[in-house]
């Protein structure tokens, strides 16, 4: 399950990557040679960065590439160091439920309520802040996995 969620989040990344530069591209091309900046392509651009950092991080957290202070774990044992690992993904986990899930899906259904959209796209708000509660579920299953899986993940 894990490698195929894995696959499925890298490549919707790769897409996303390779979609903003394309924006960007079209937006310094509209901007110096014709003389006409595209005002969609910038608001397309933030948006997708957006969704590659959020979804970035999640995936990072998933292959275990987030950014961590090593300096305690060499100095335990491995049963203890099994146990920090569990304790700081249950922080992980903690802190993707209050903050990504129901923070991230409250800002979601306010700006679903409020019907905001943006100013060039008219893409409601709501969607582009859906990657919040995304990226939340995402980050526990992840570490749900890590904590299931000990021996595996968290050496």
């Amino acid at each position: 399950m894990k490698k195929s969620l894995d696959k499925i989040l890298g490549s919707t990344l790769v897409f996303l990557m390779a979609f903003i530069v394309l924006a960007v591209l079209w937006q310094v091309f509209s901007r110096y040679v014709l003389q006409n900046p595209s005002s969609v392509t910038e608001e397309i651009a933030r948006y997708l960065m957006i969704w590659i950092g959020i979804l970035g991080a999640a995936y990072a957290s998933g292959q275990q590439e987030h950014l961590a202070i090593n300096i305690l774990p060499p100095k335990l044992s491995e049963r203890n160091r099994i146990c920090l690992r569990i304790g700081i993904n249950i922080l992980i986990m903690l802190f993707s439920l209050f903050a990504l899930i129901i923070g991230g899906g409250n800002l979601v259904w306010v700006n679903y309520l409020l019907g905001q959209t943006s100013a060039a796209l008219h893409l409601p708000l709501s969607v582009v802040y859906a990657v919040l509660p995304i990226s939340g579920i995402l980050i526990i299953f992840y570490k749900l996995n890590e904590v299931f899986n000990p021996k595996k993940y968290l050496l």
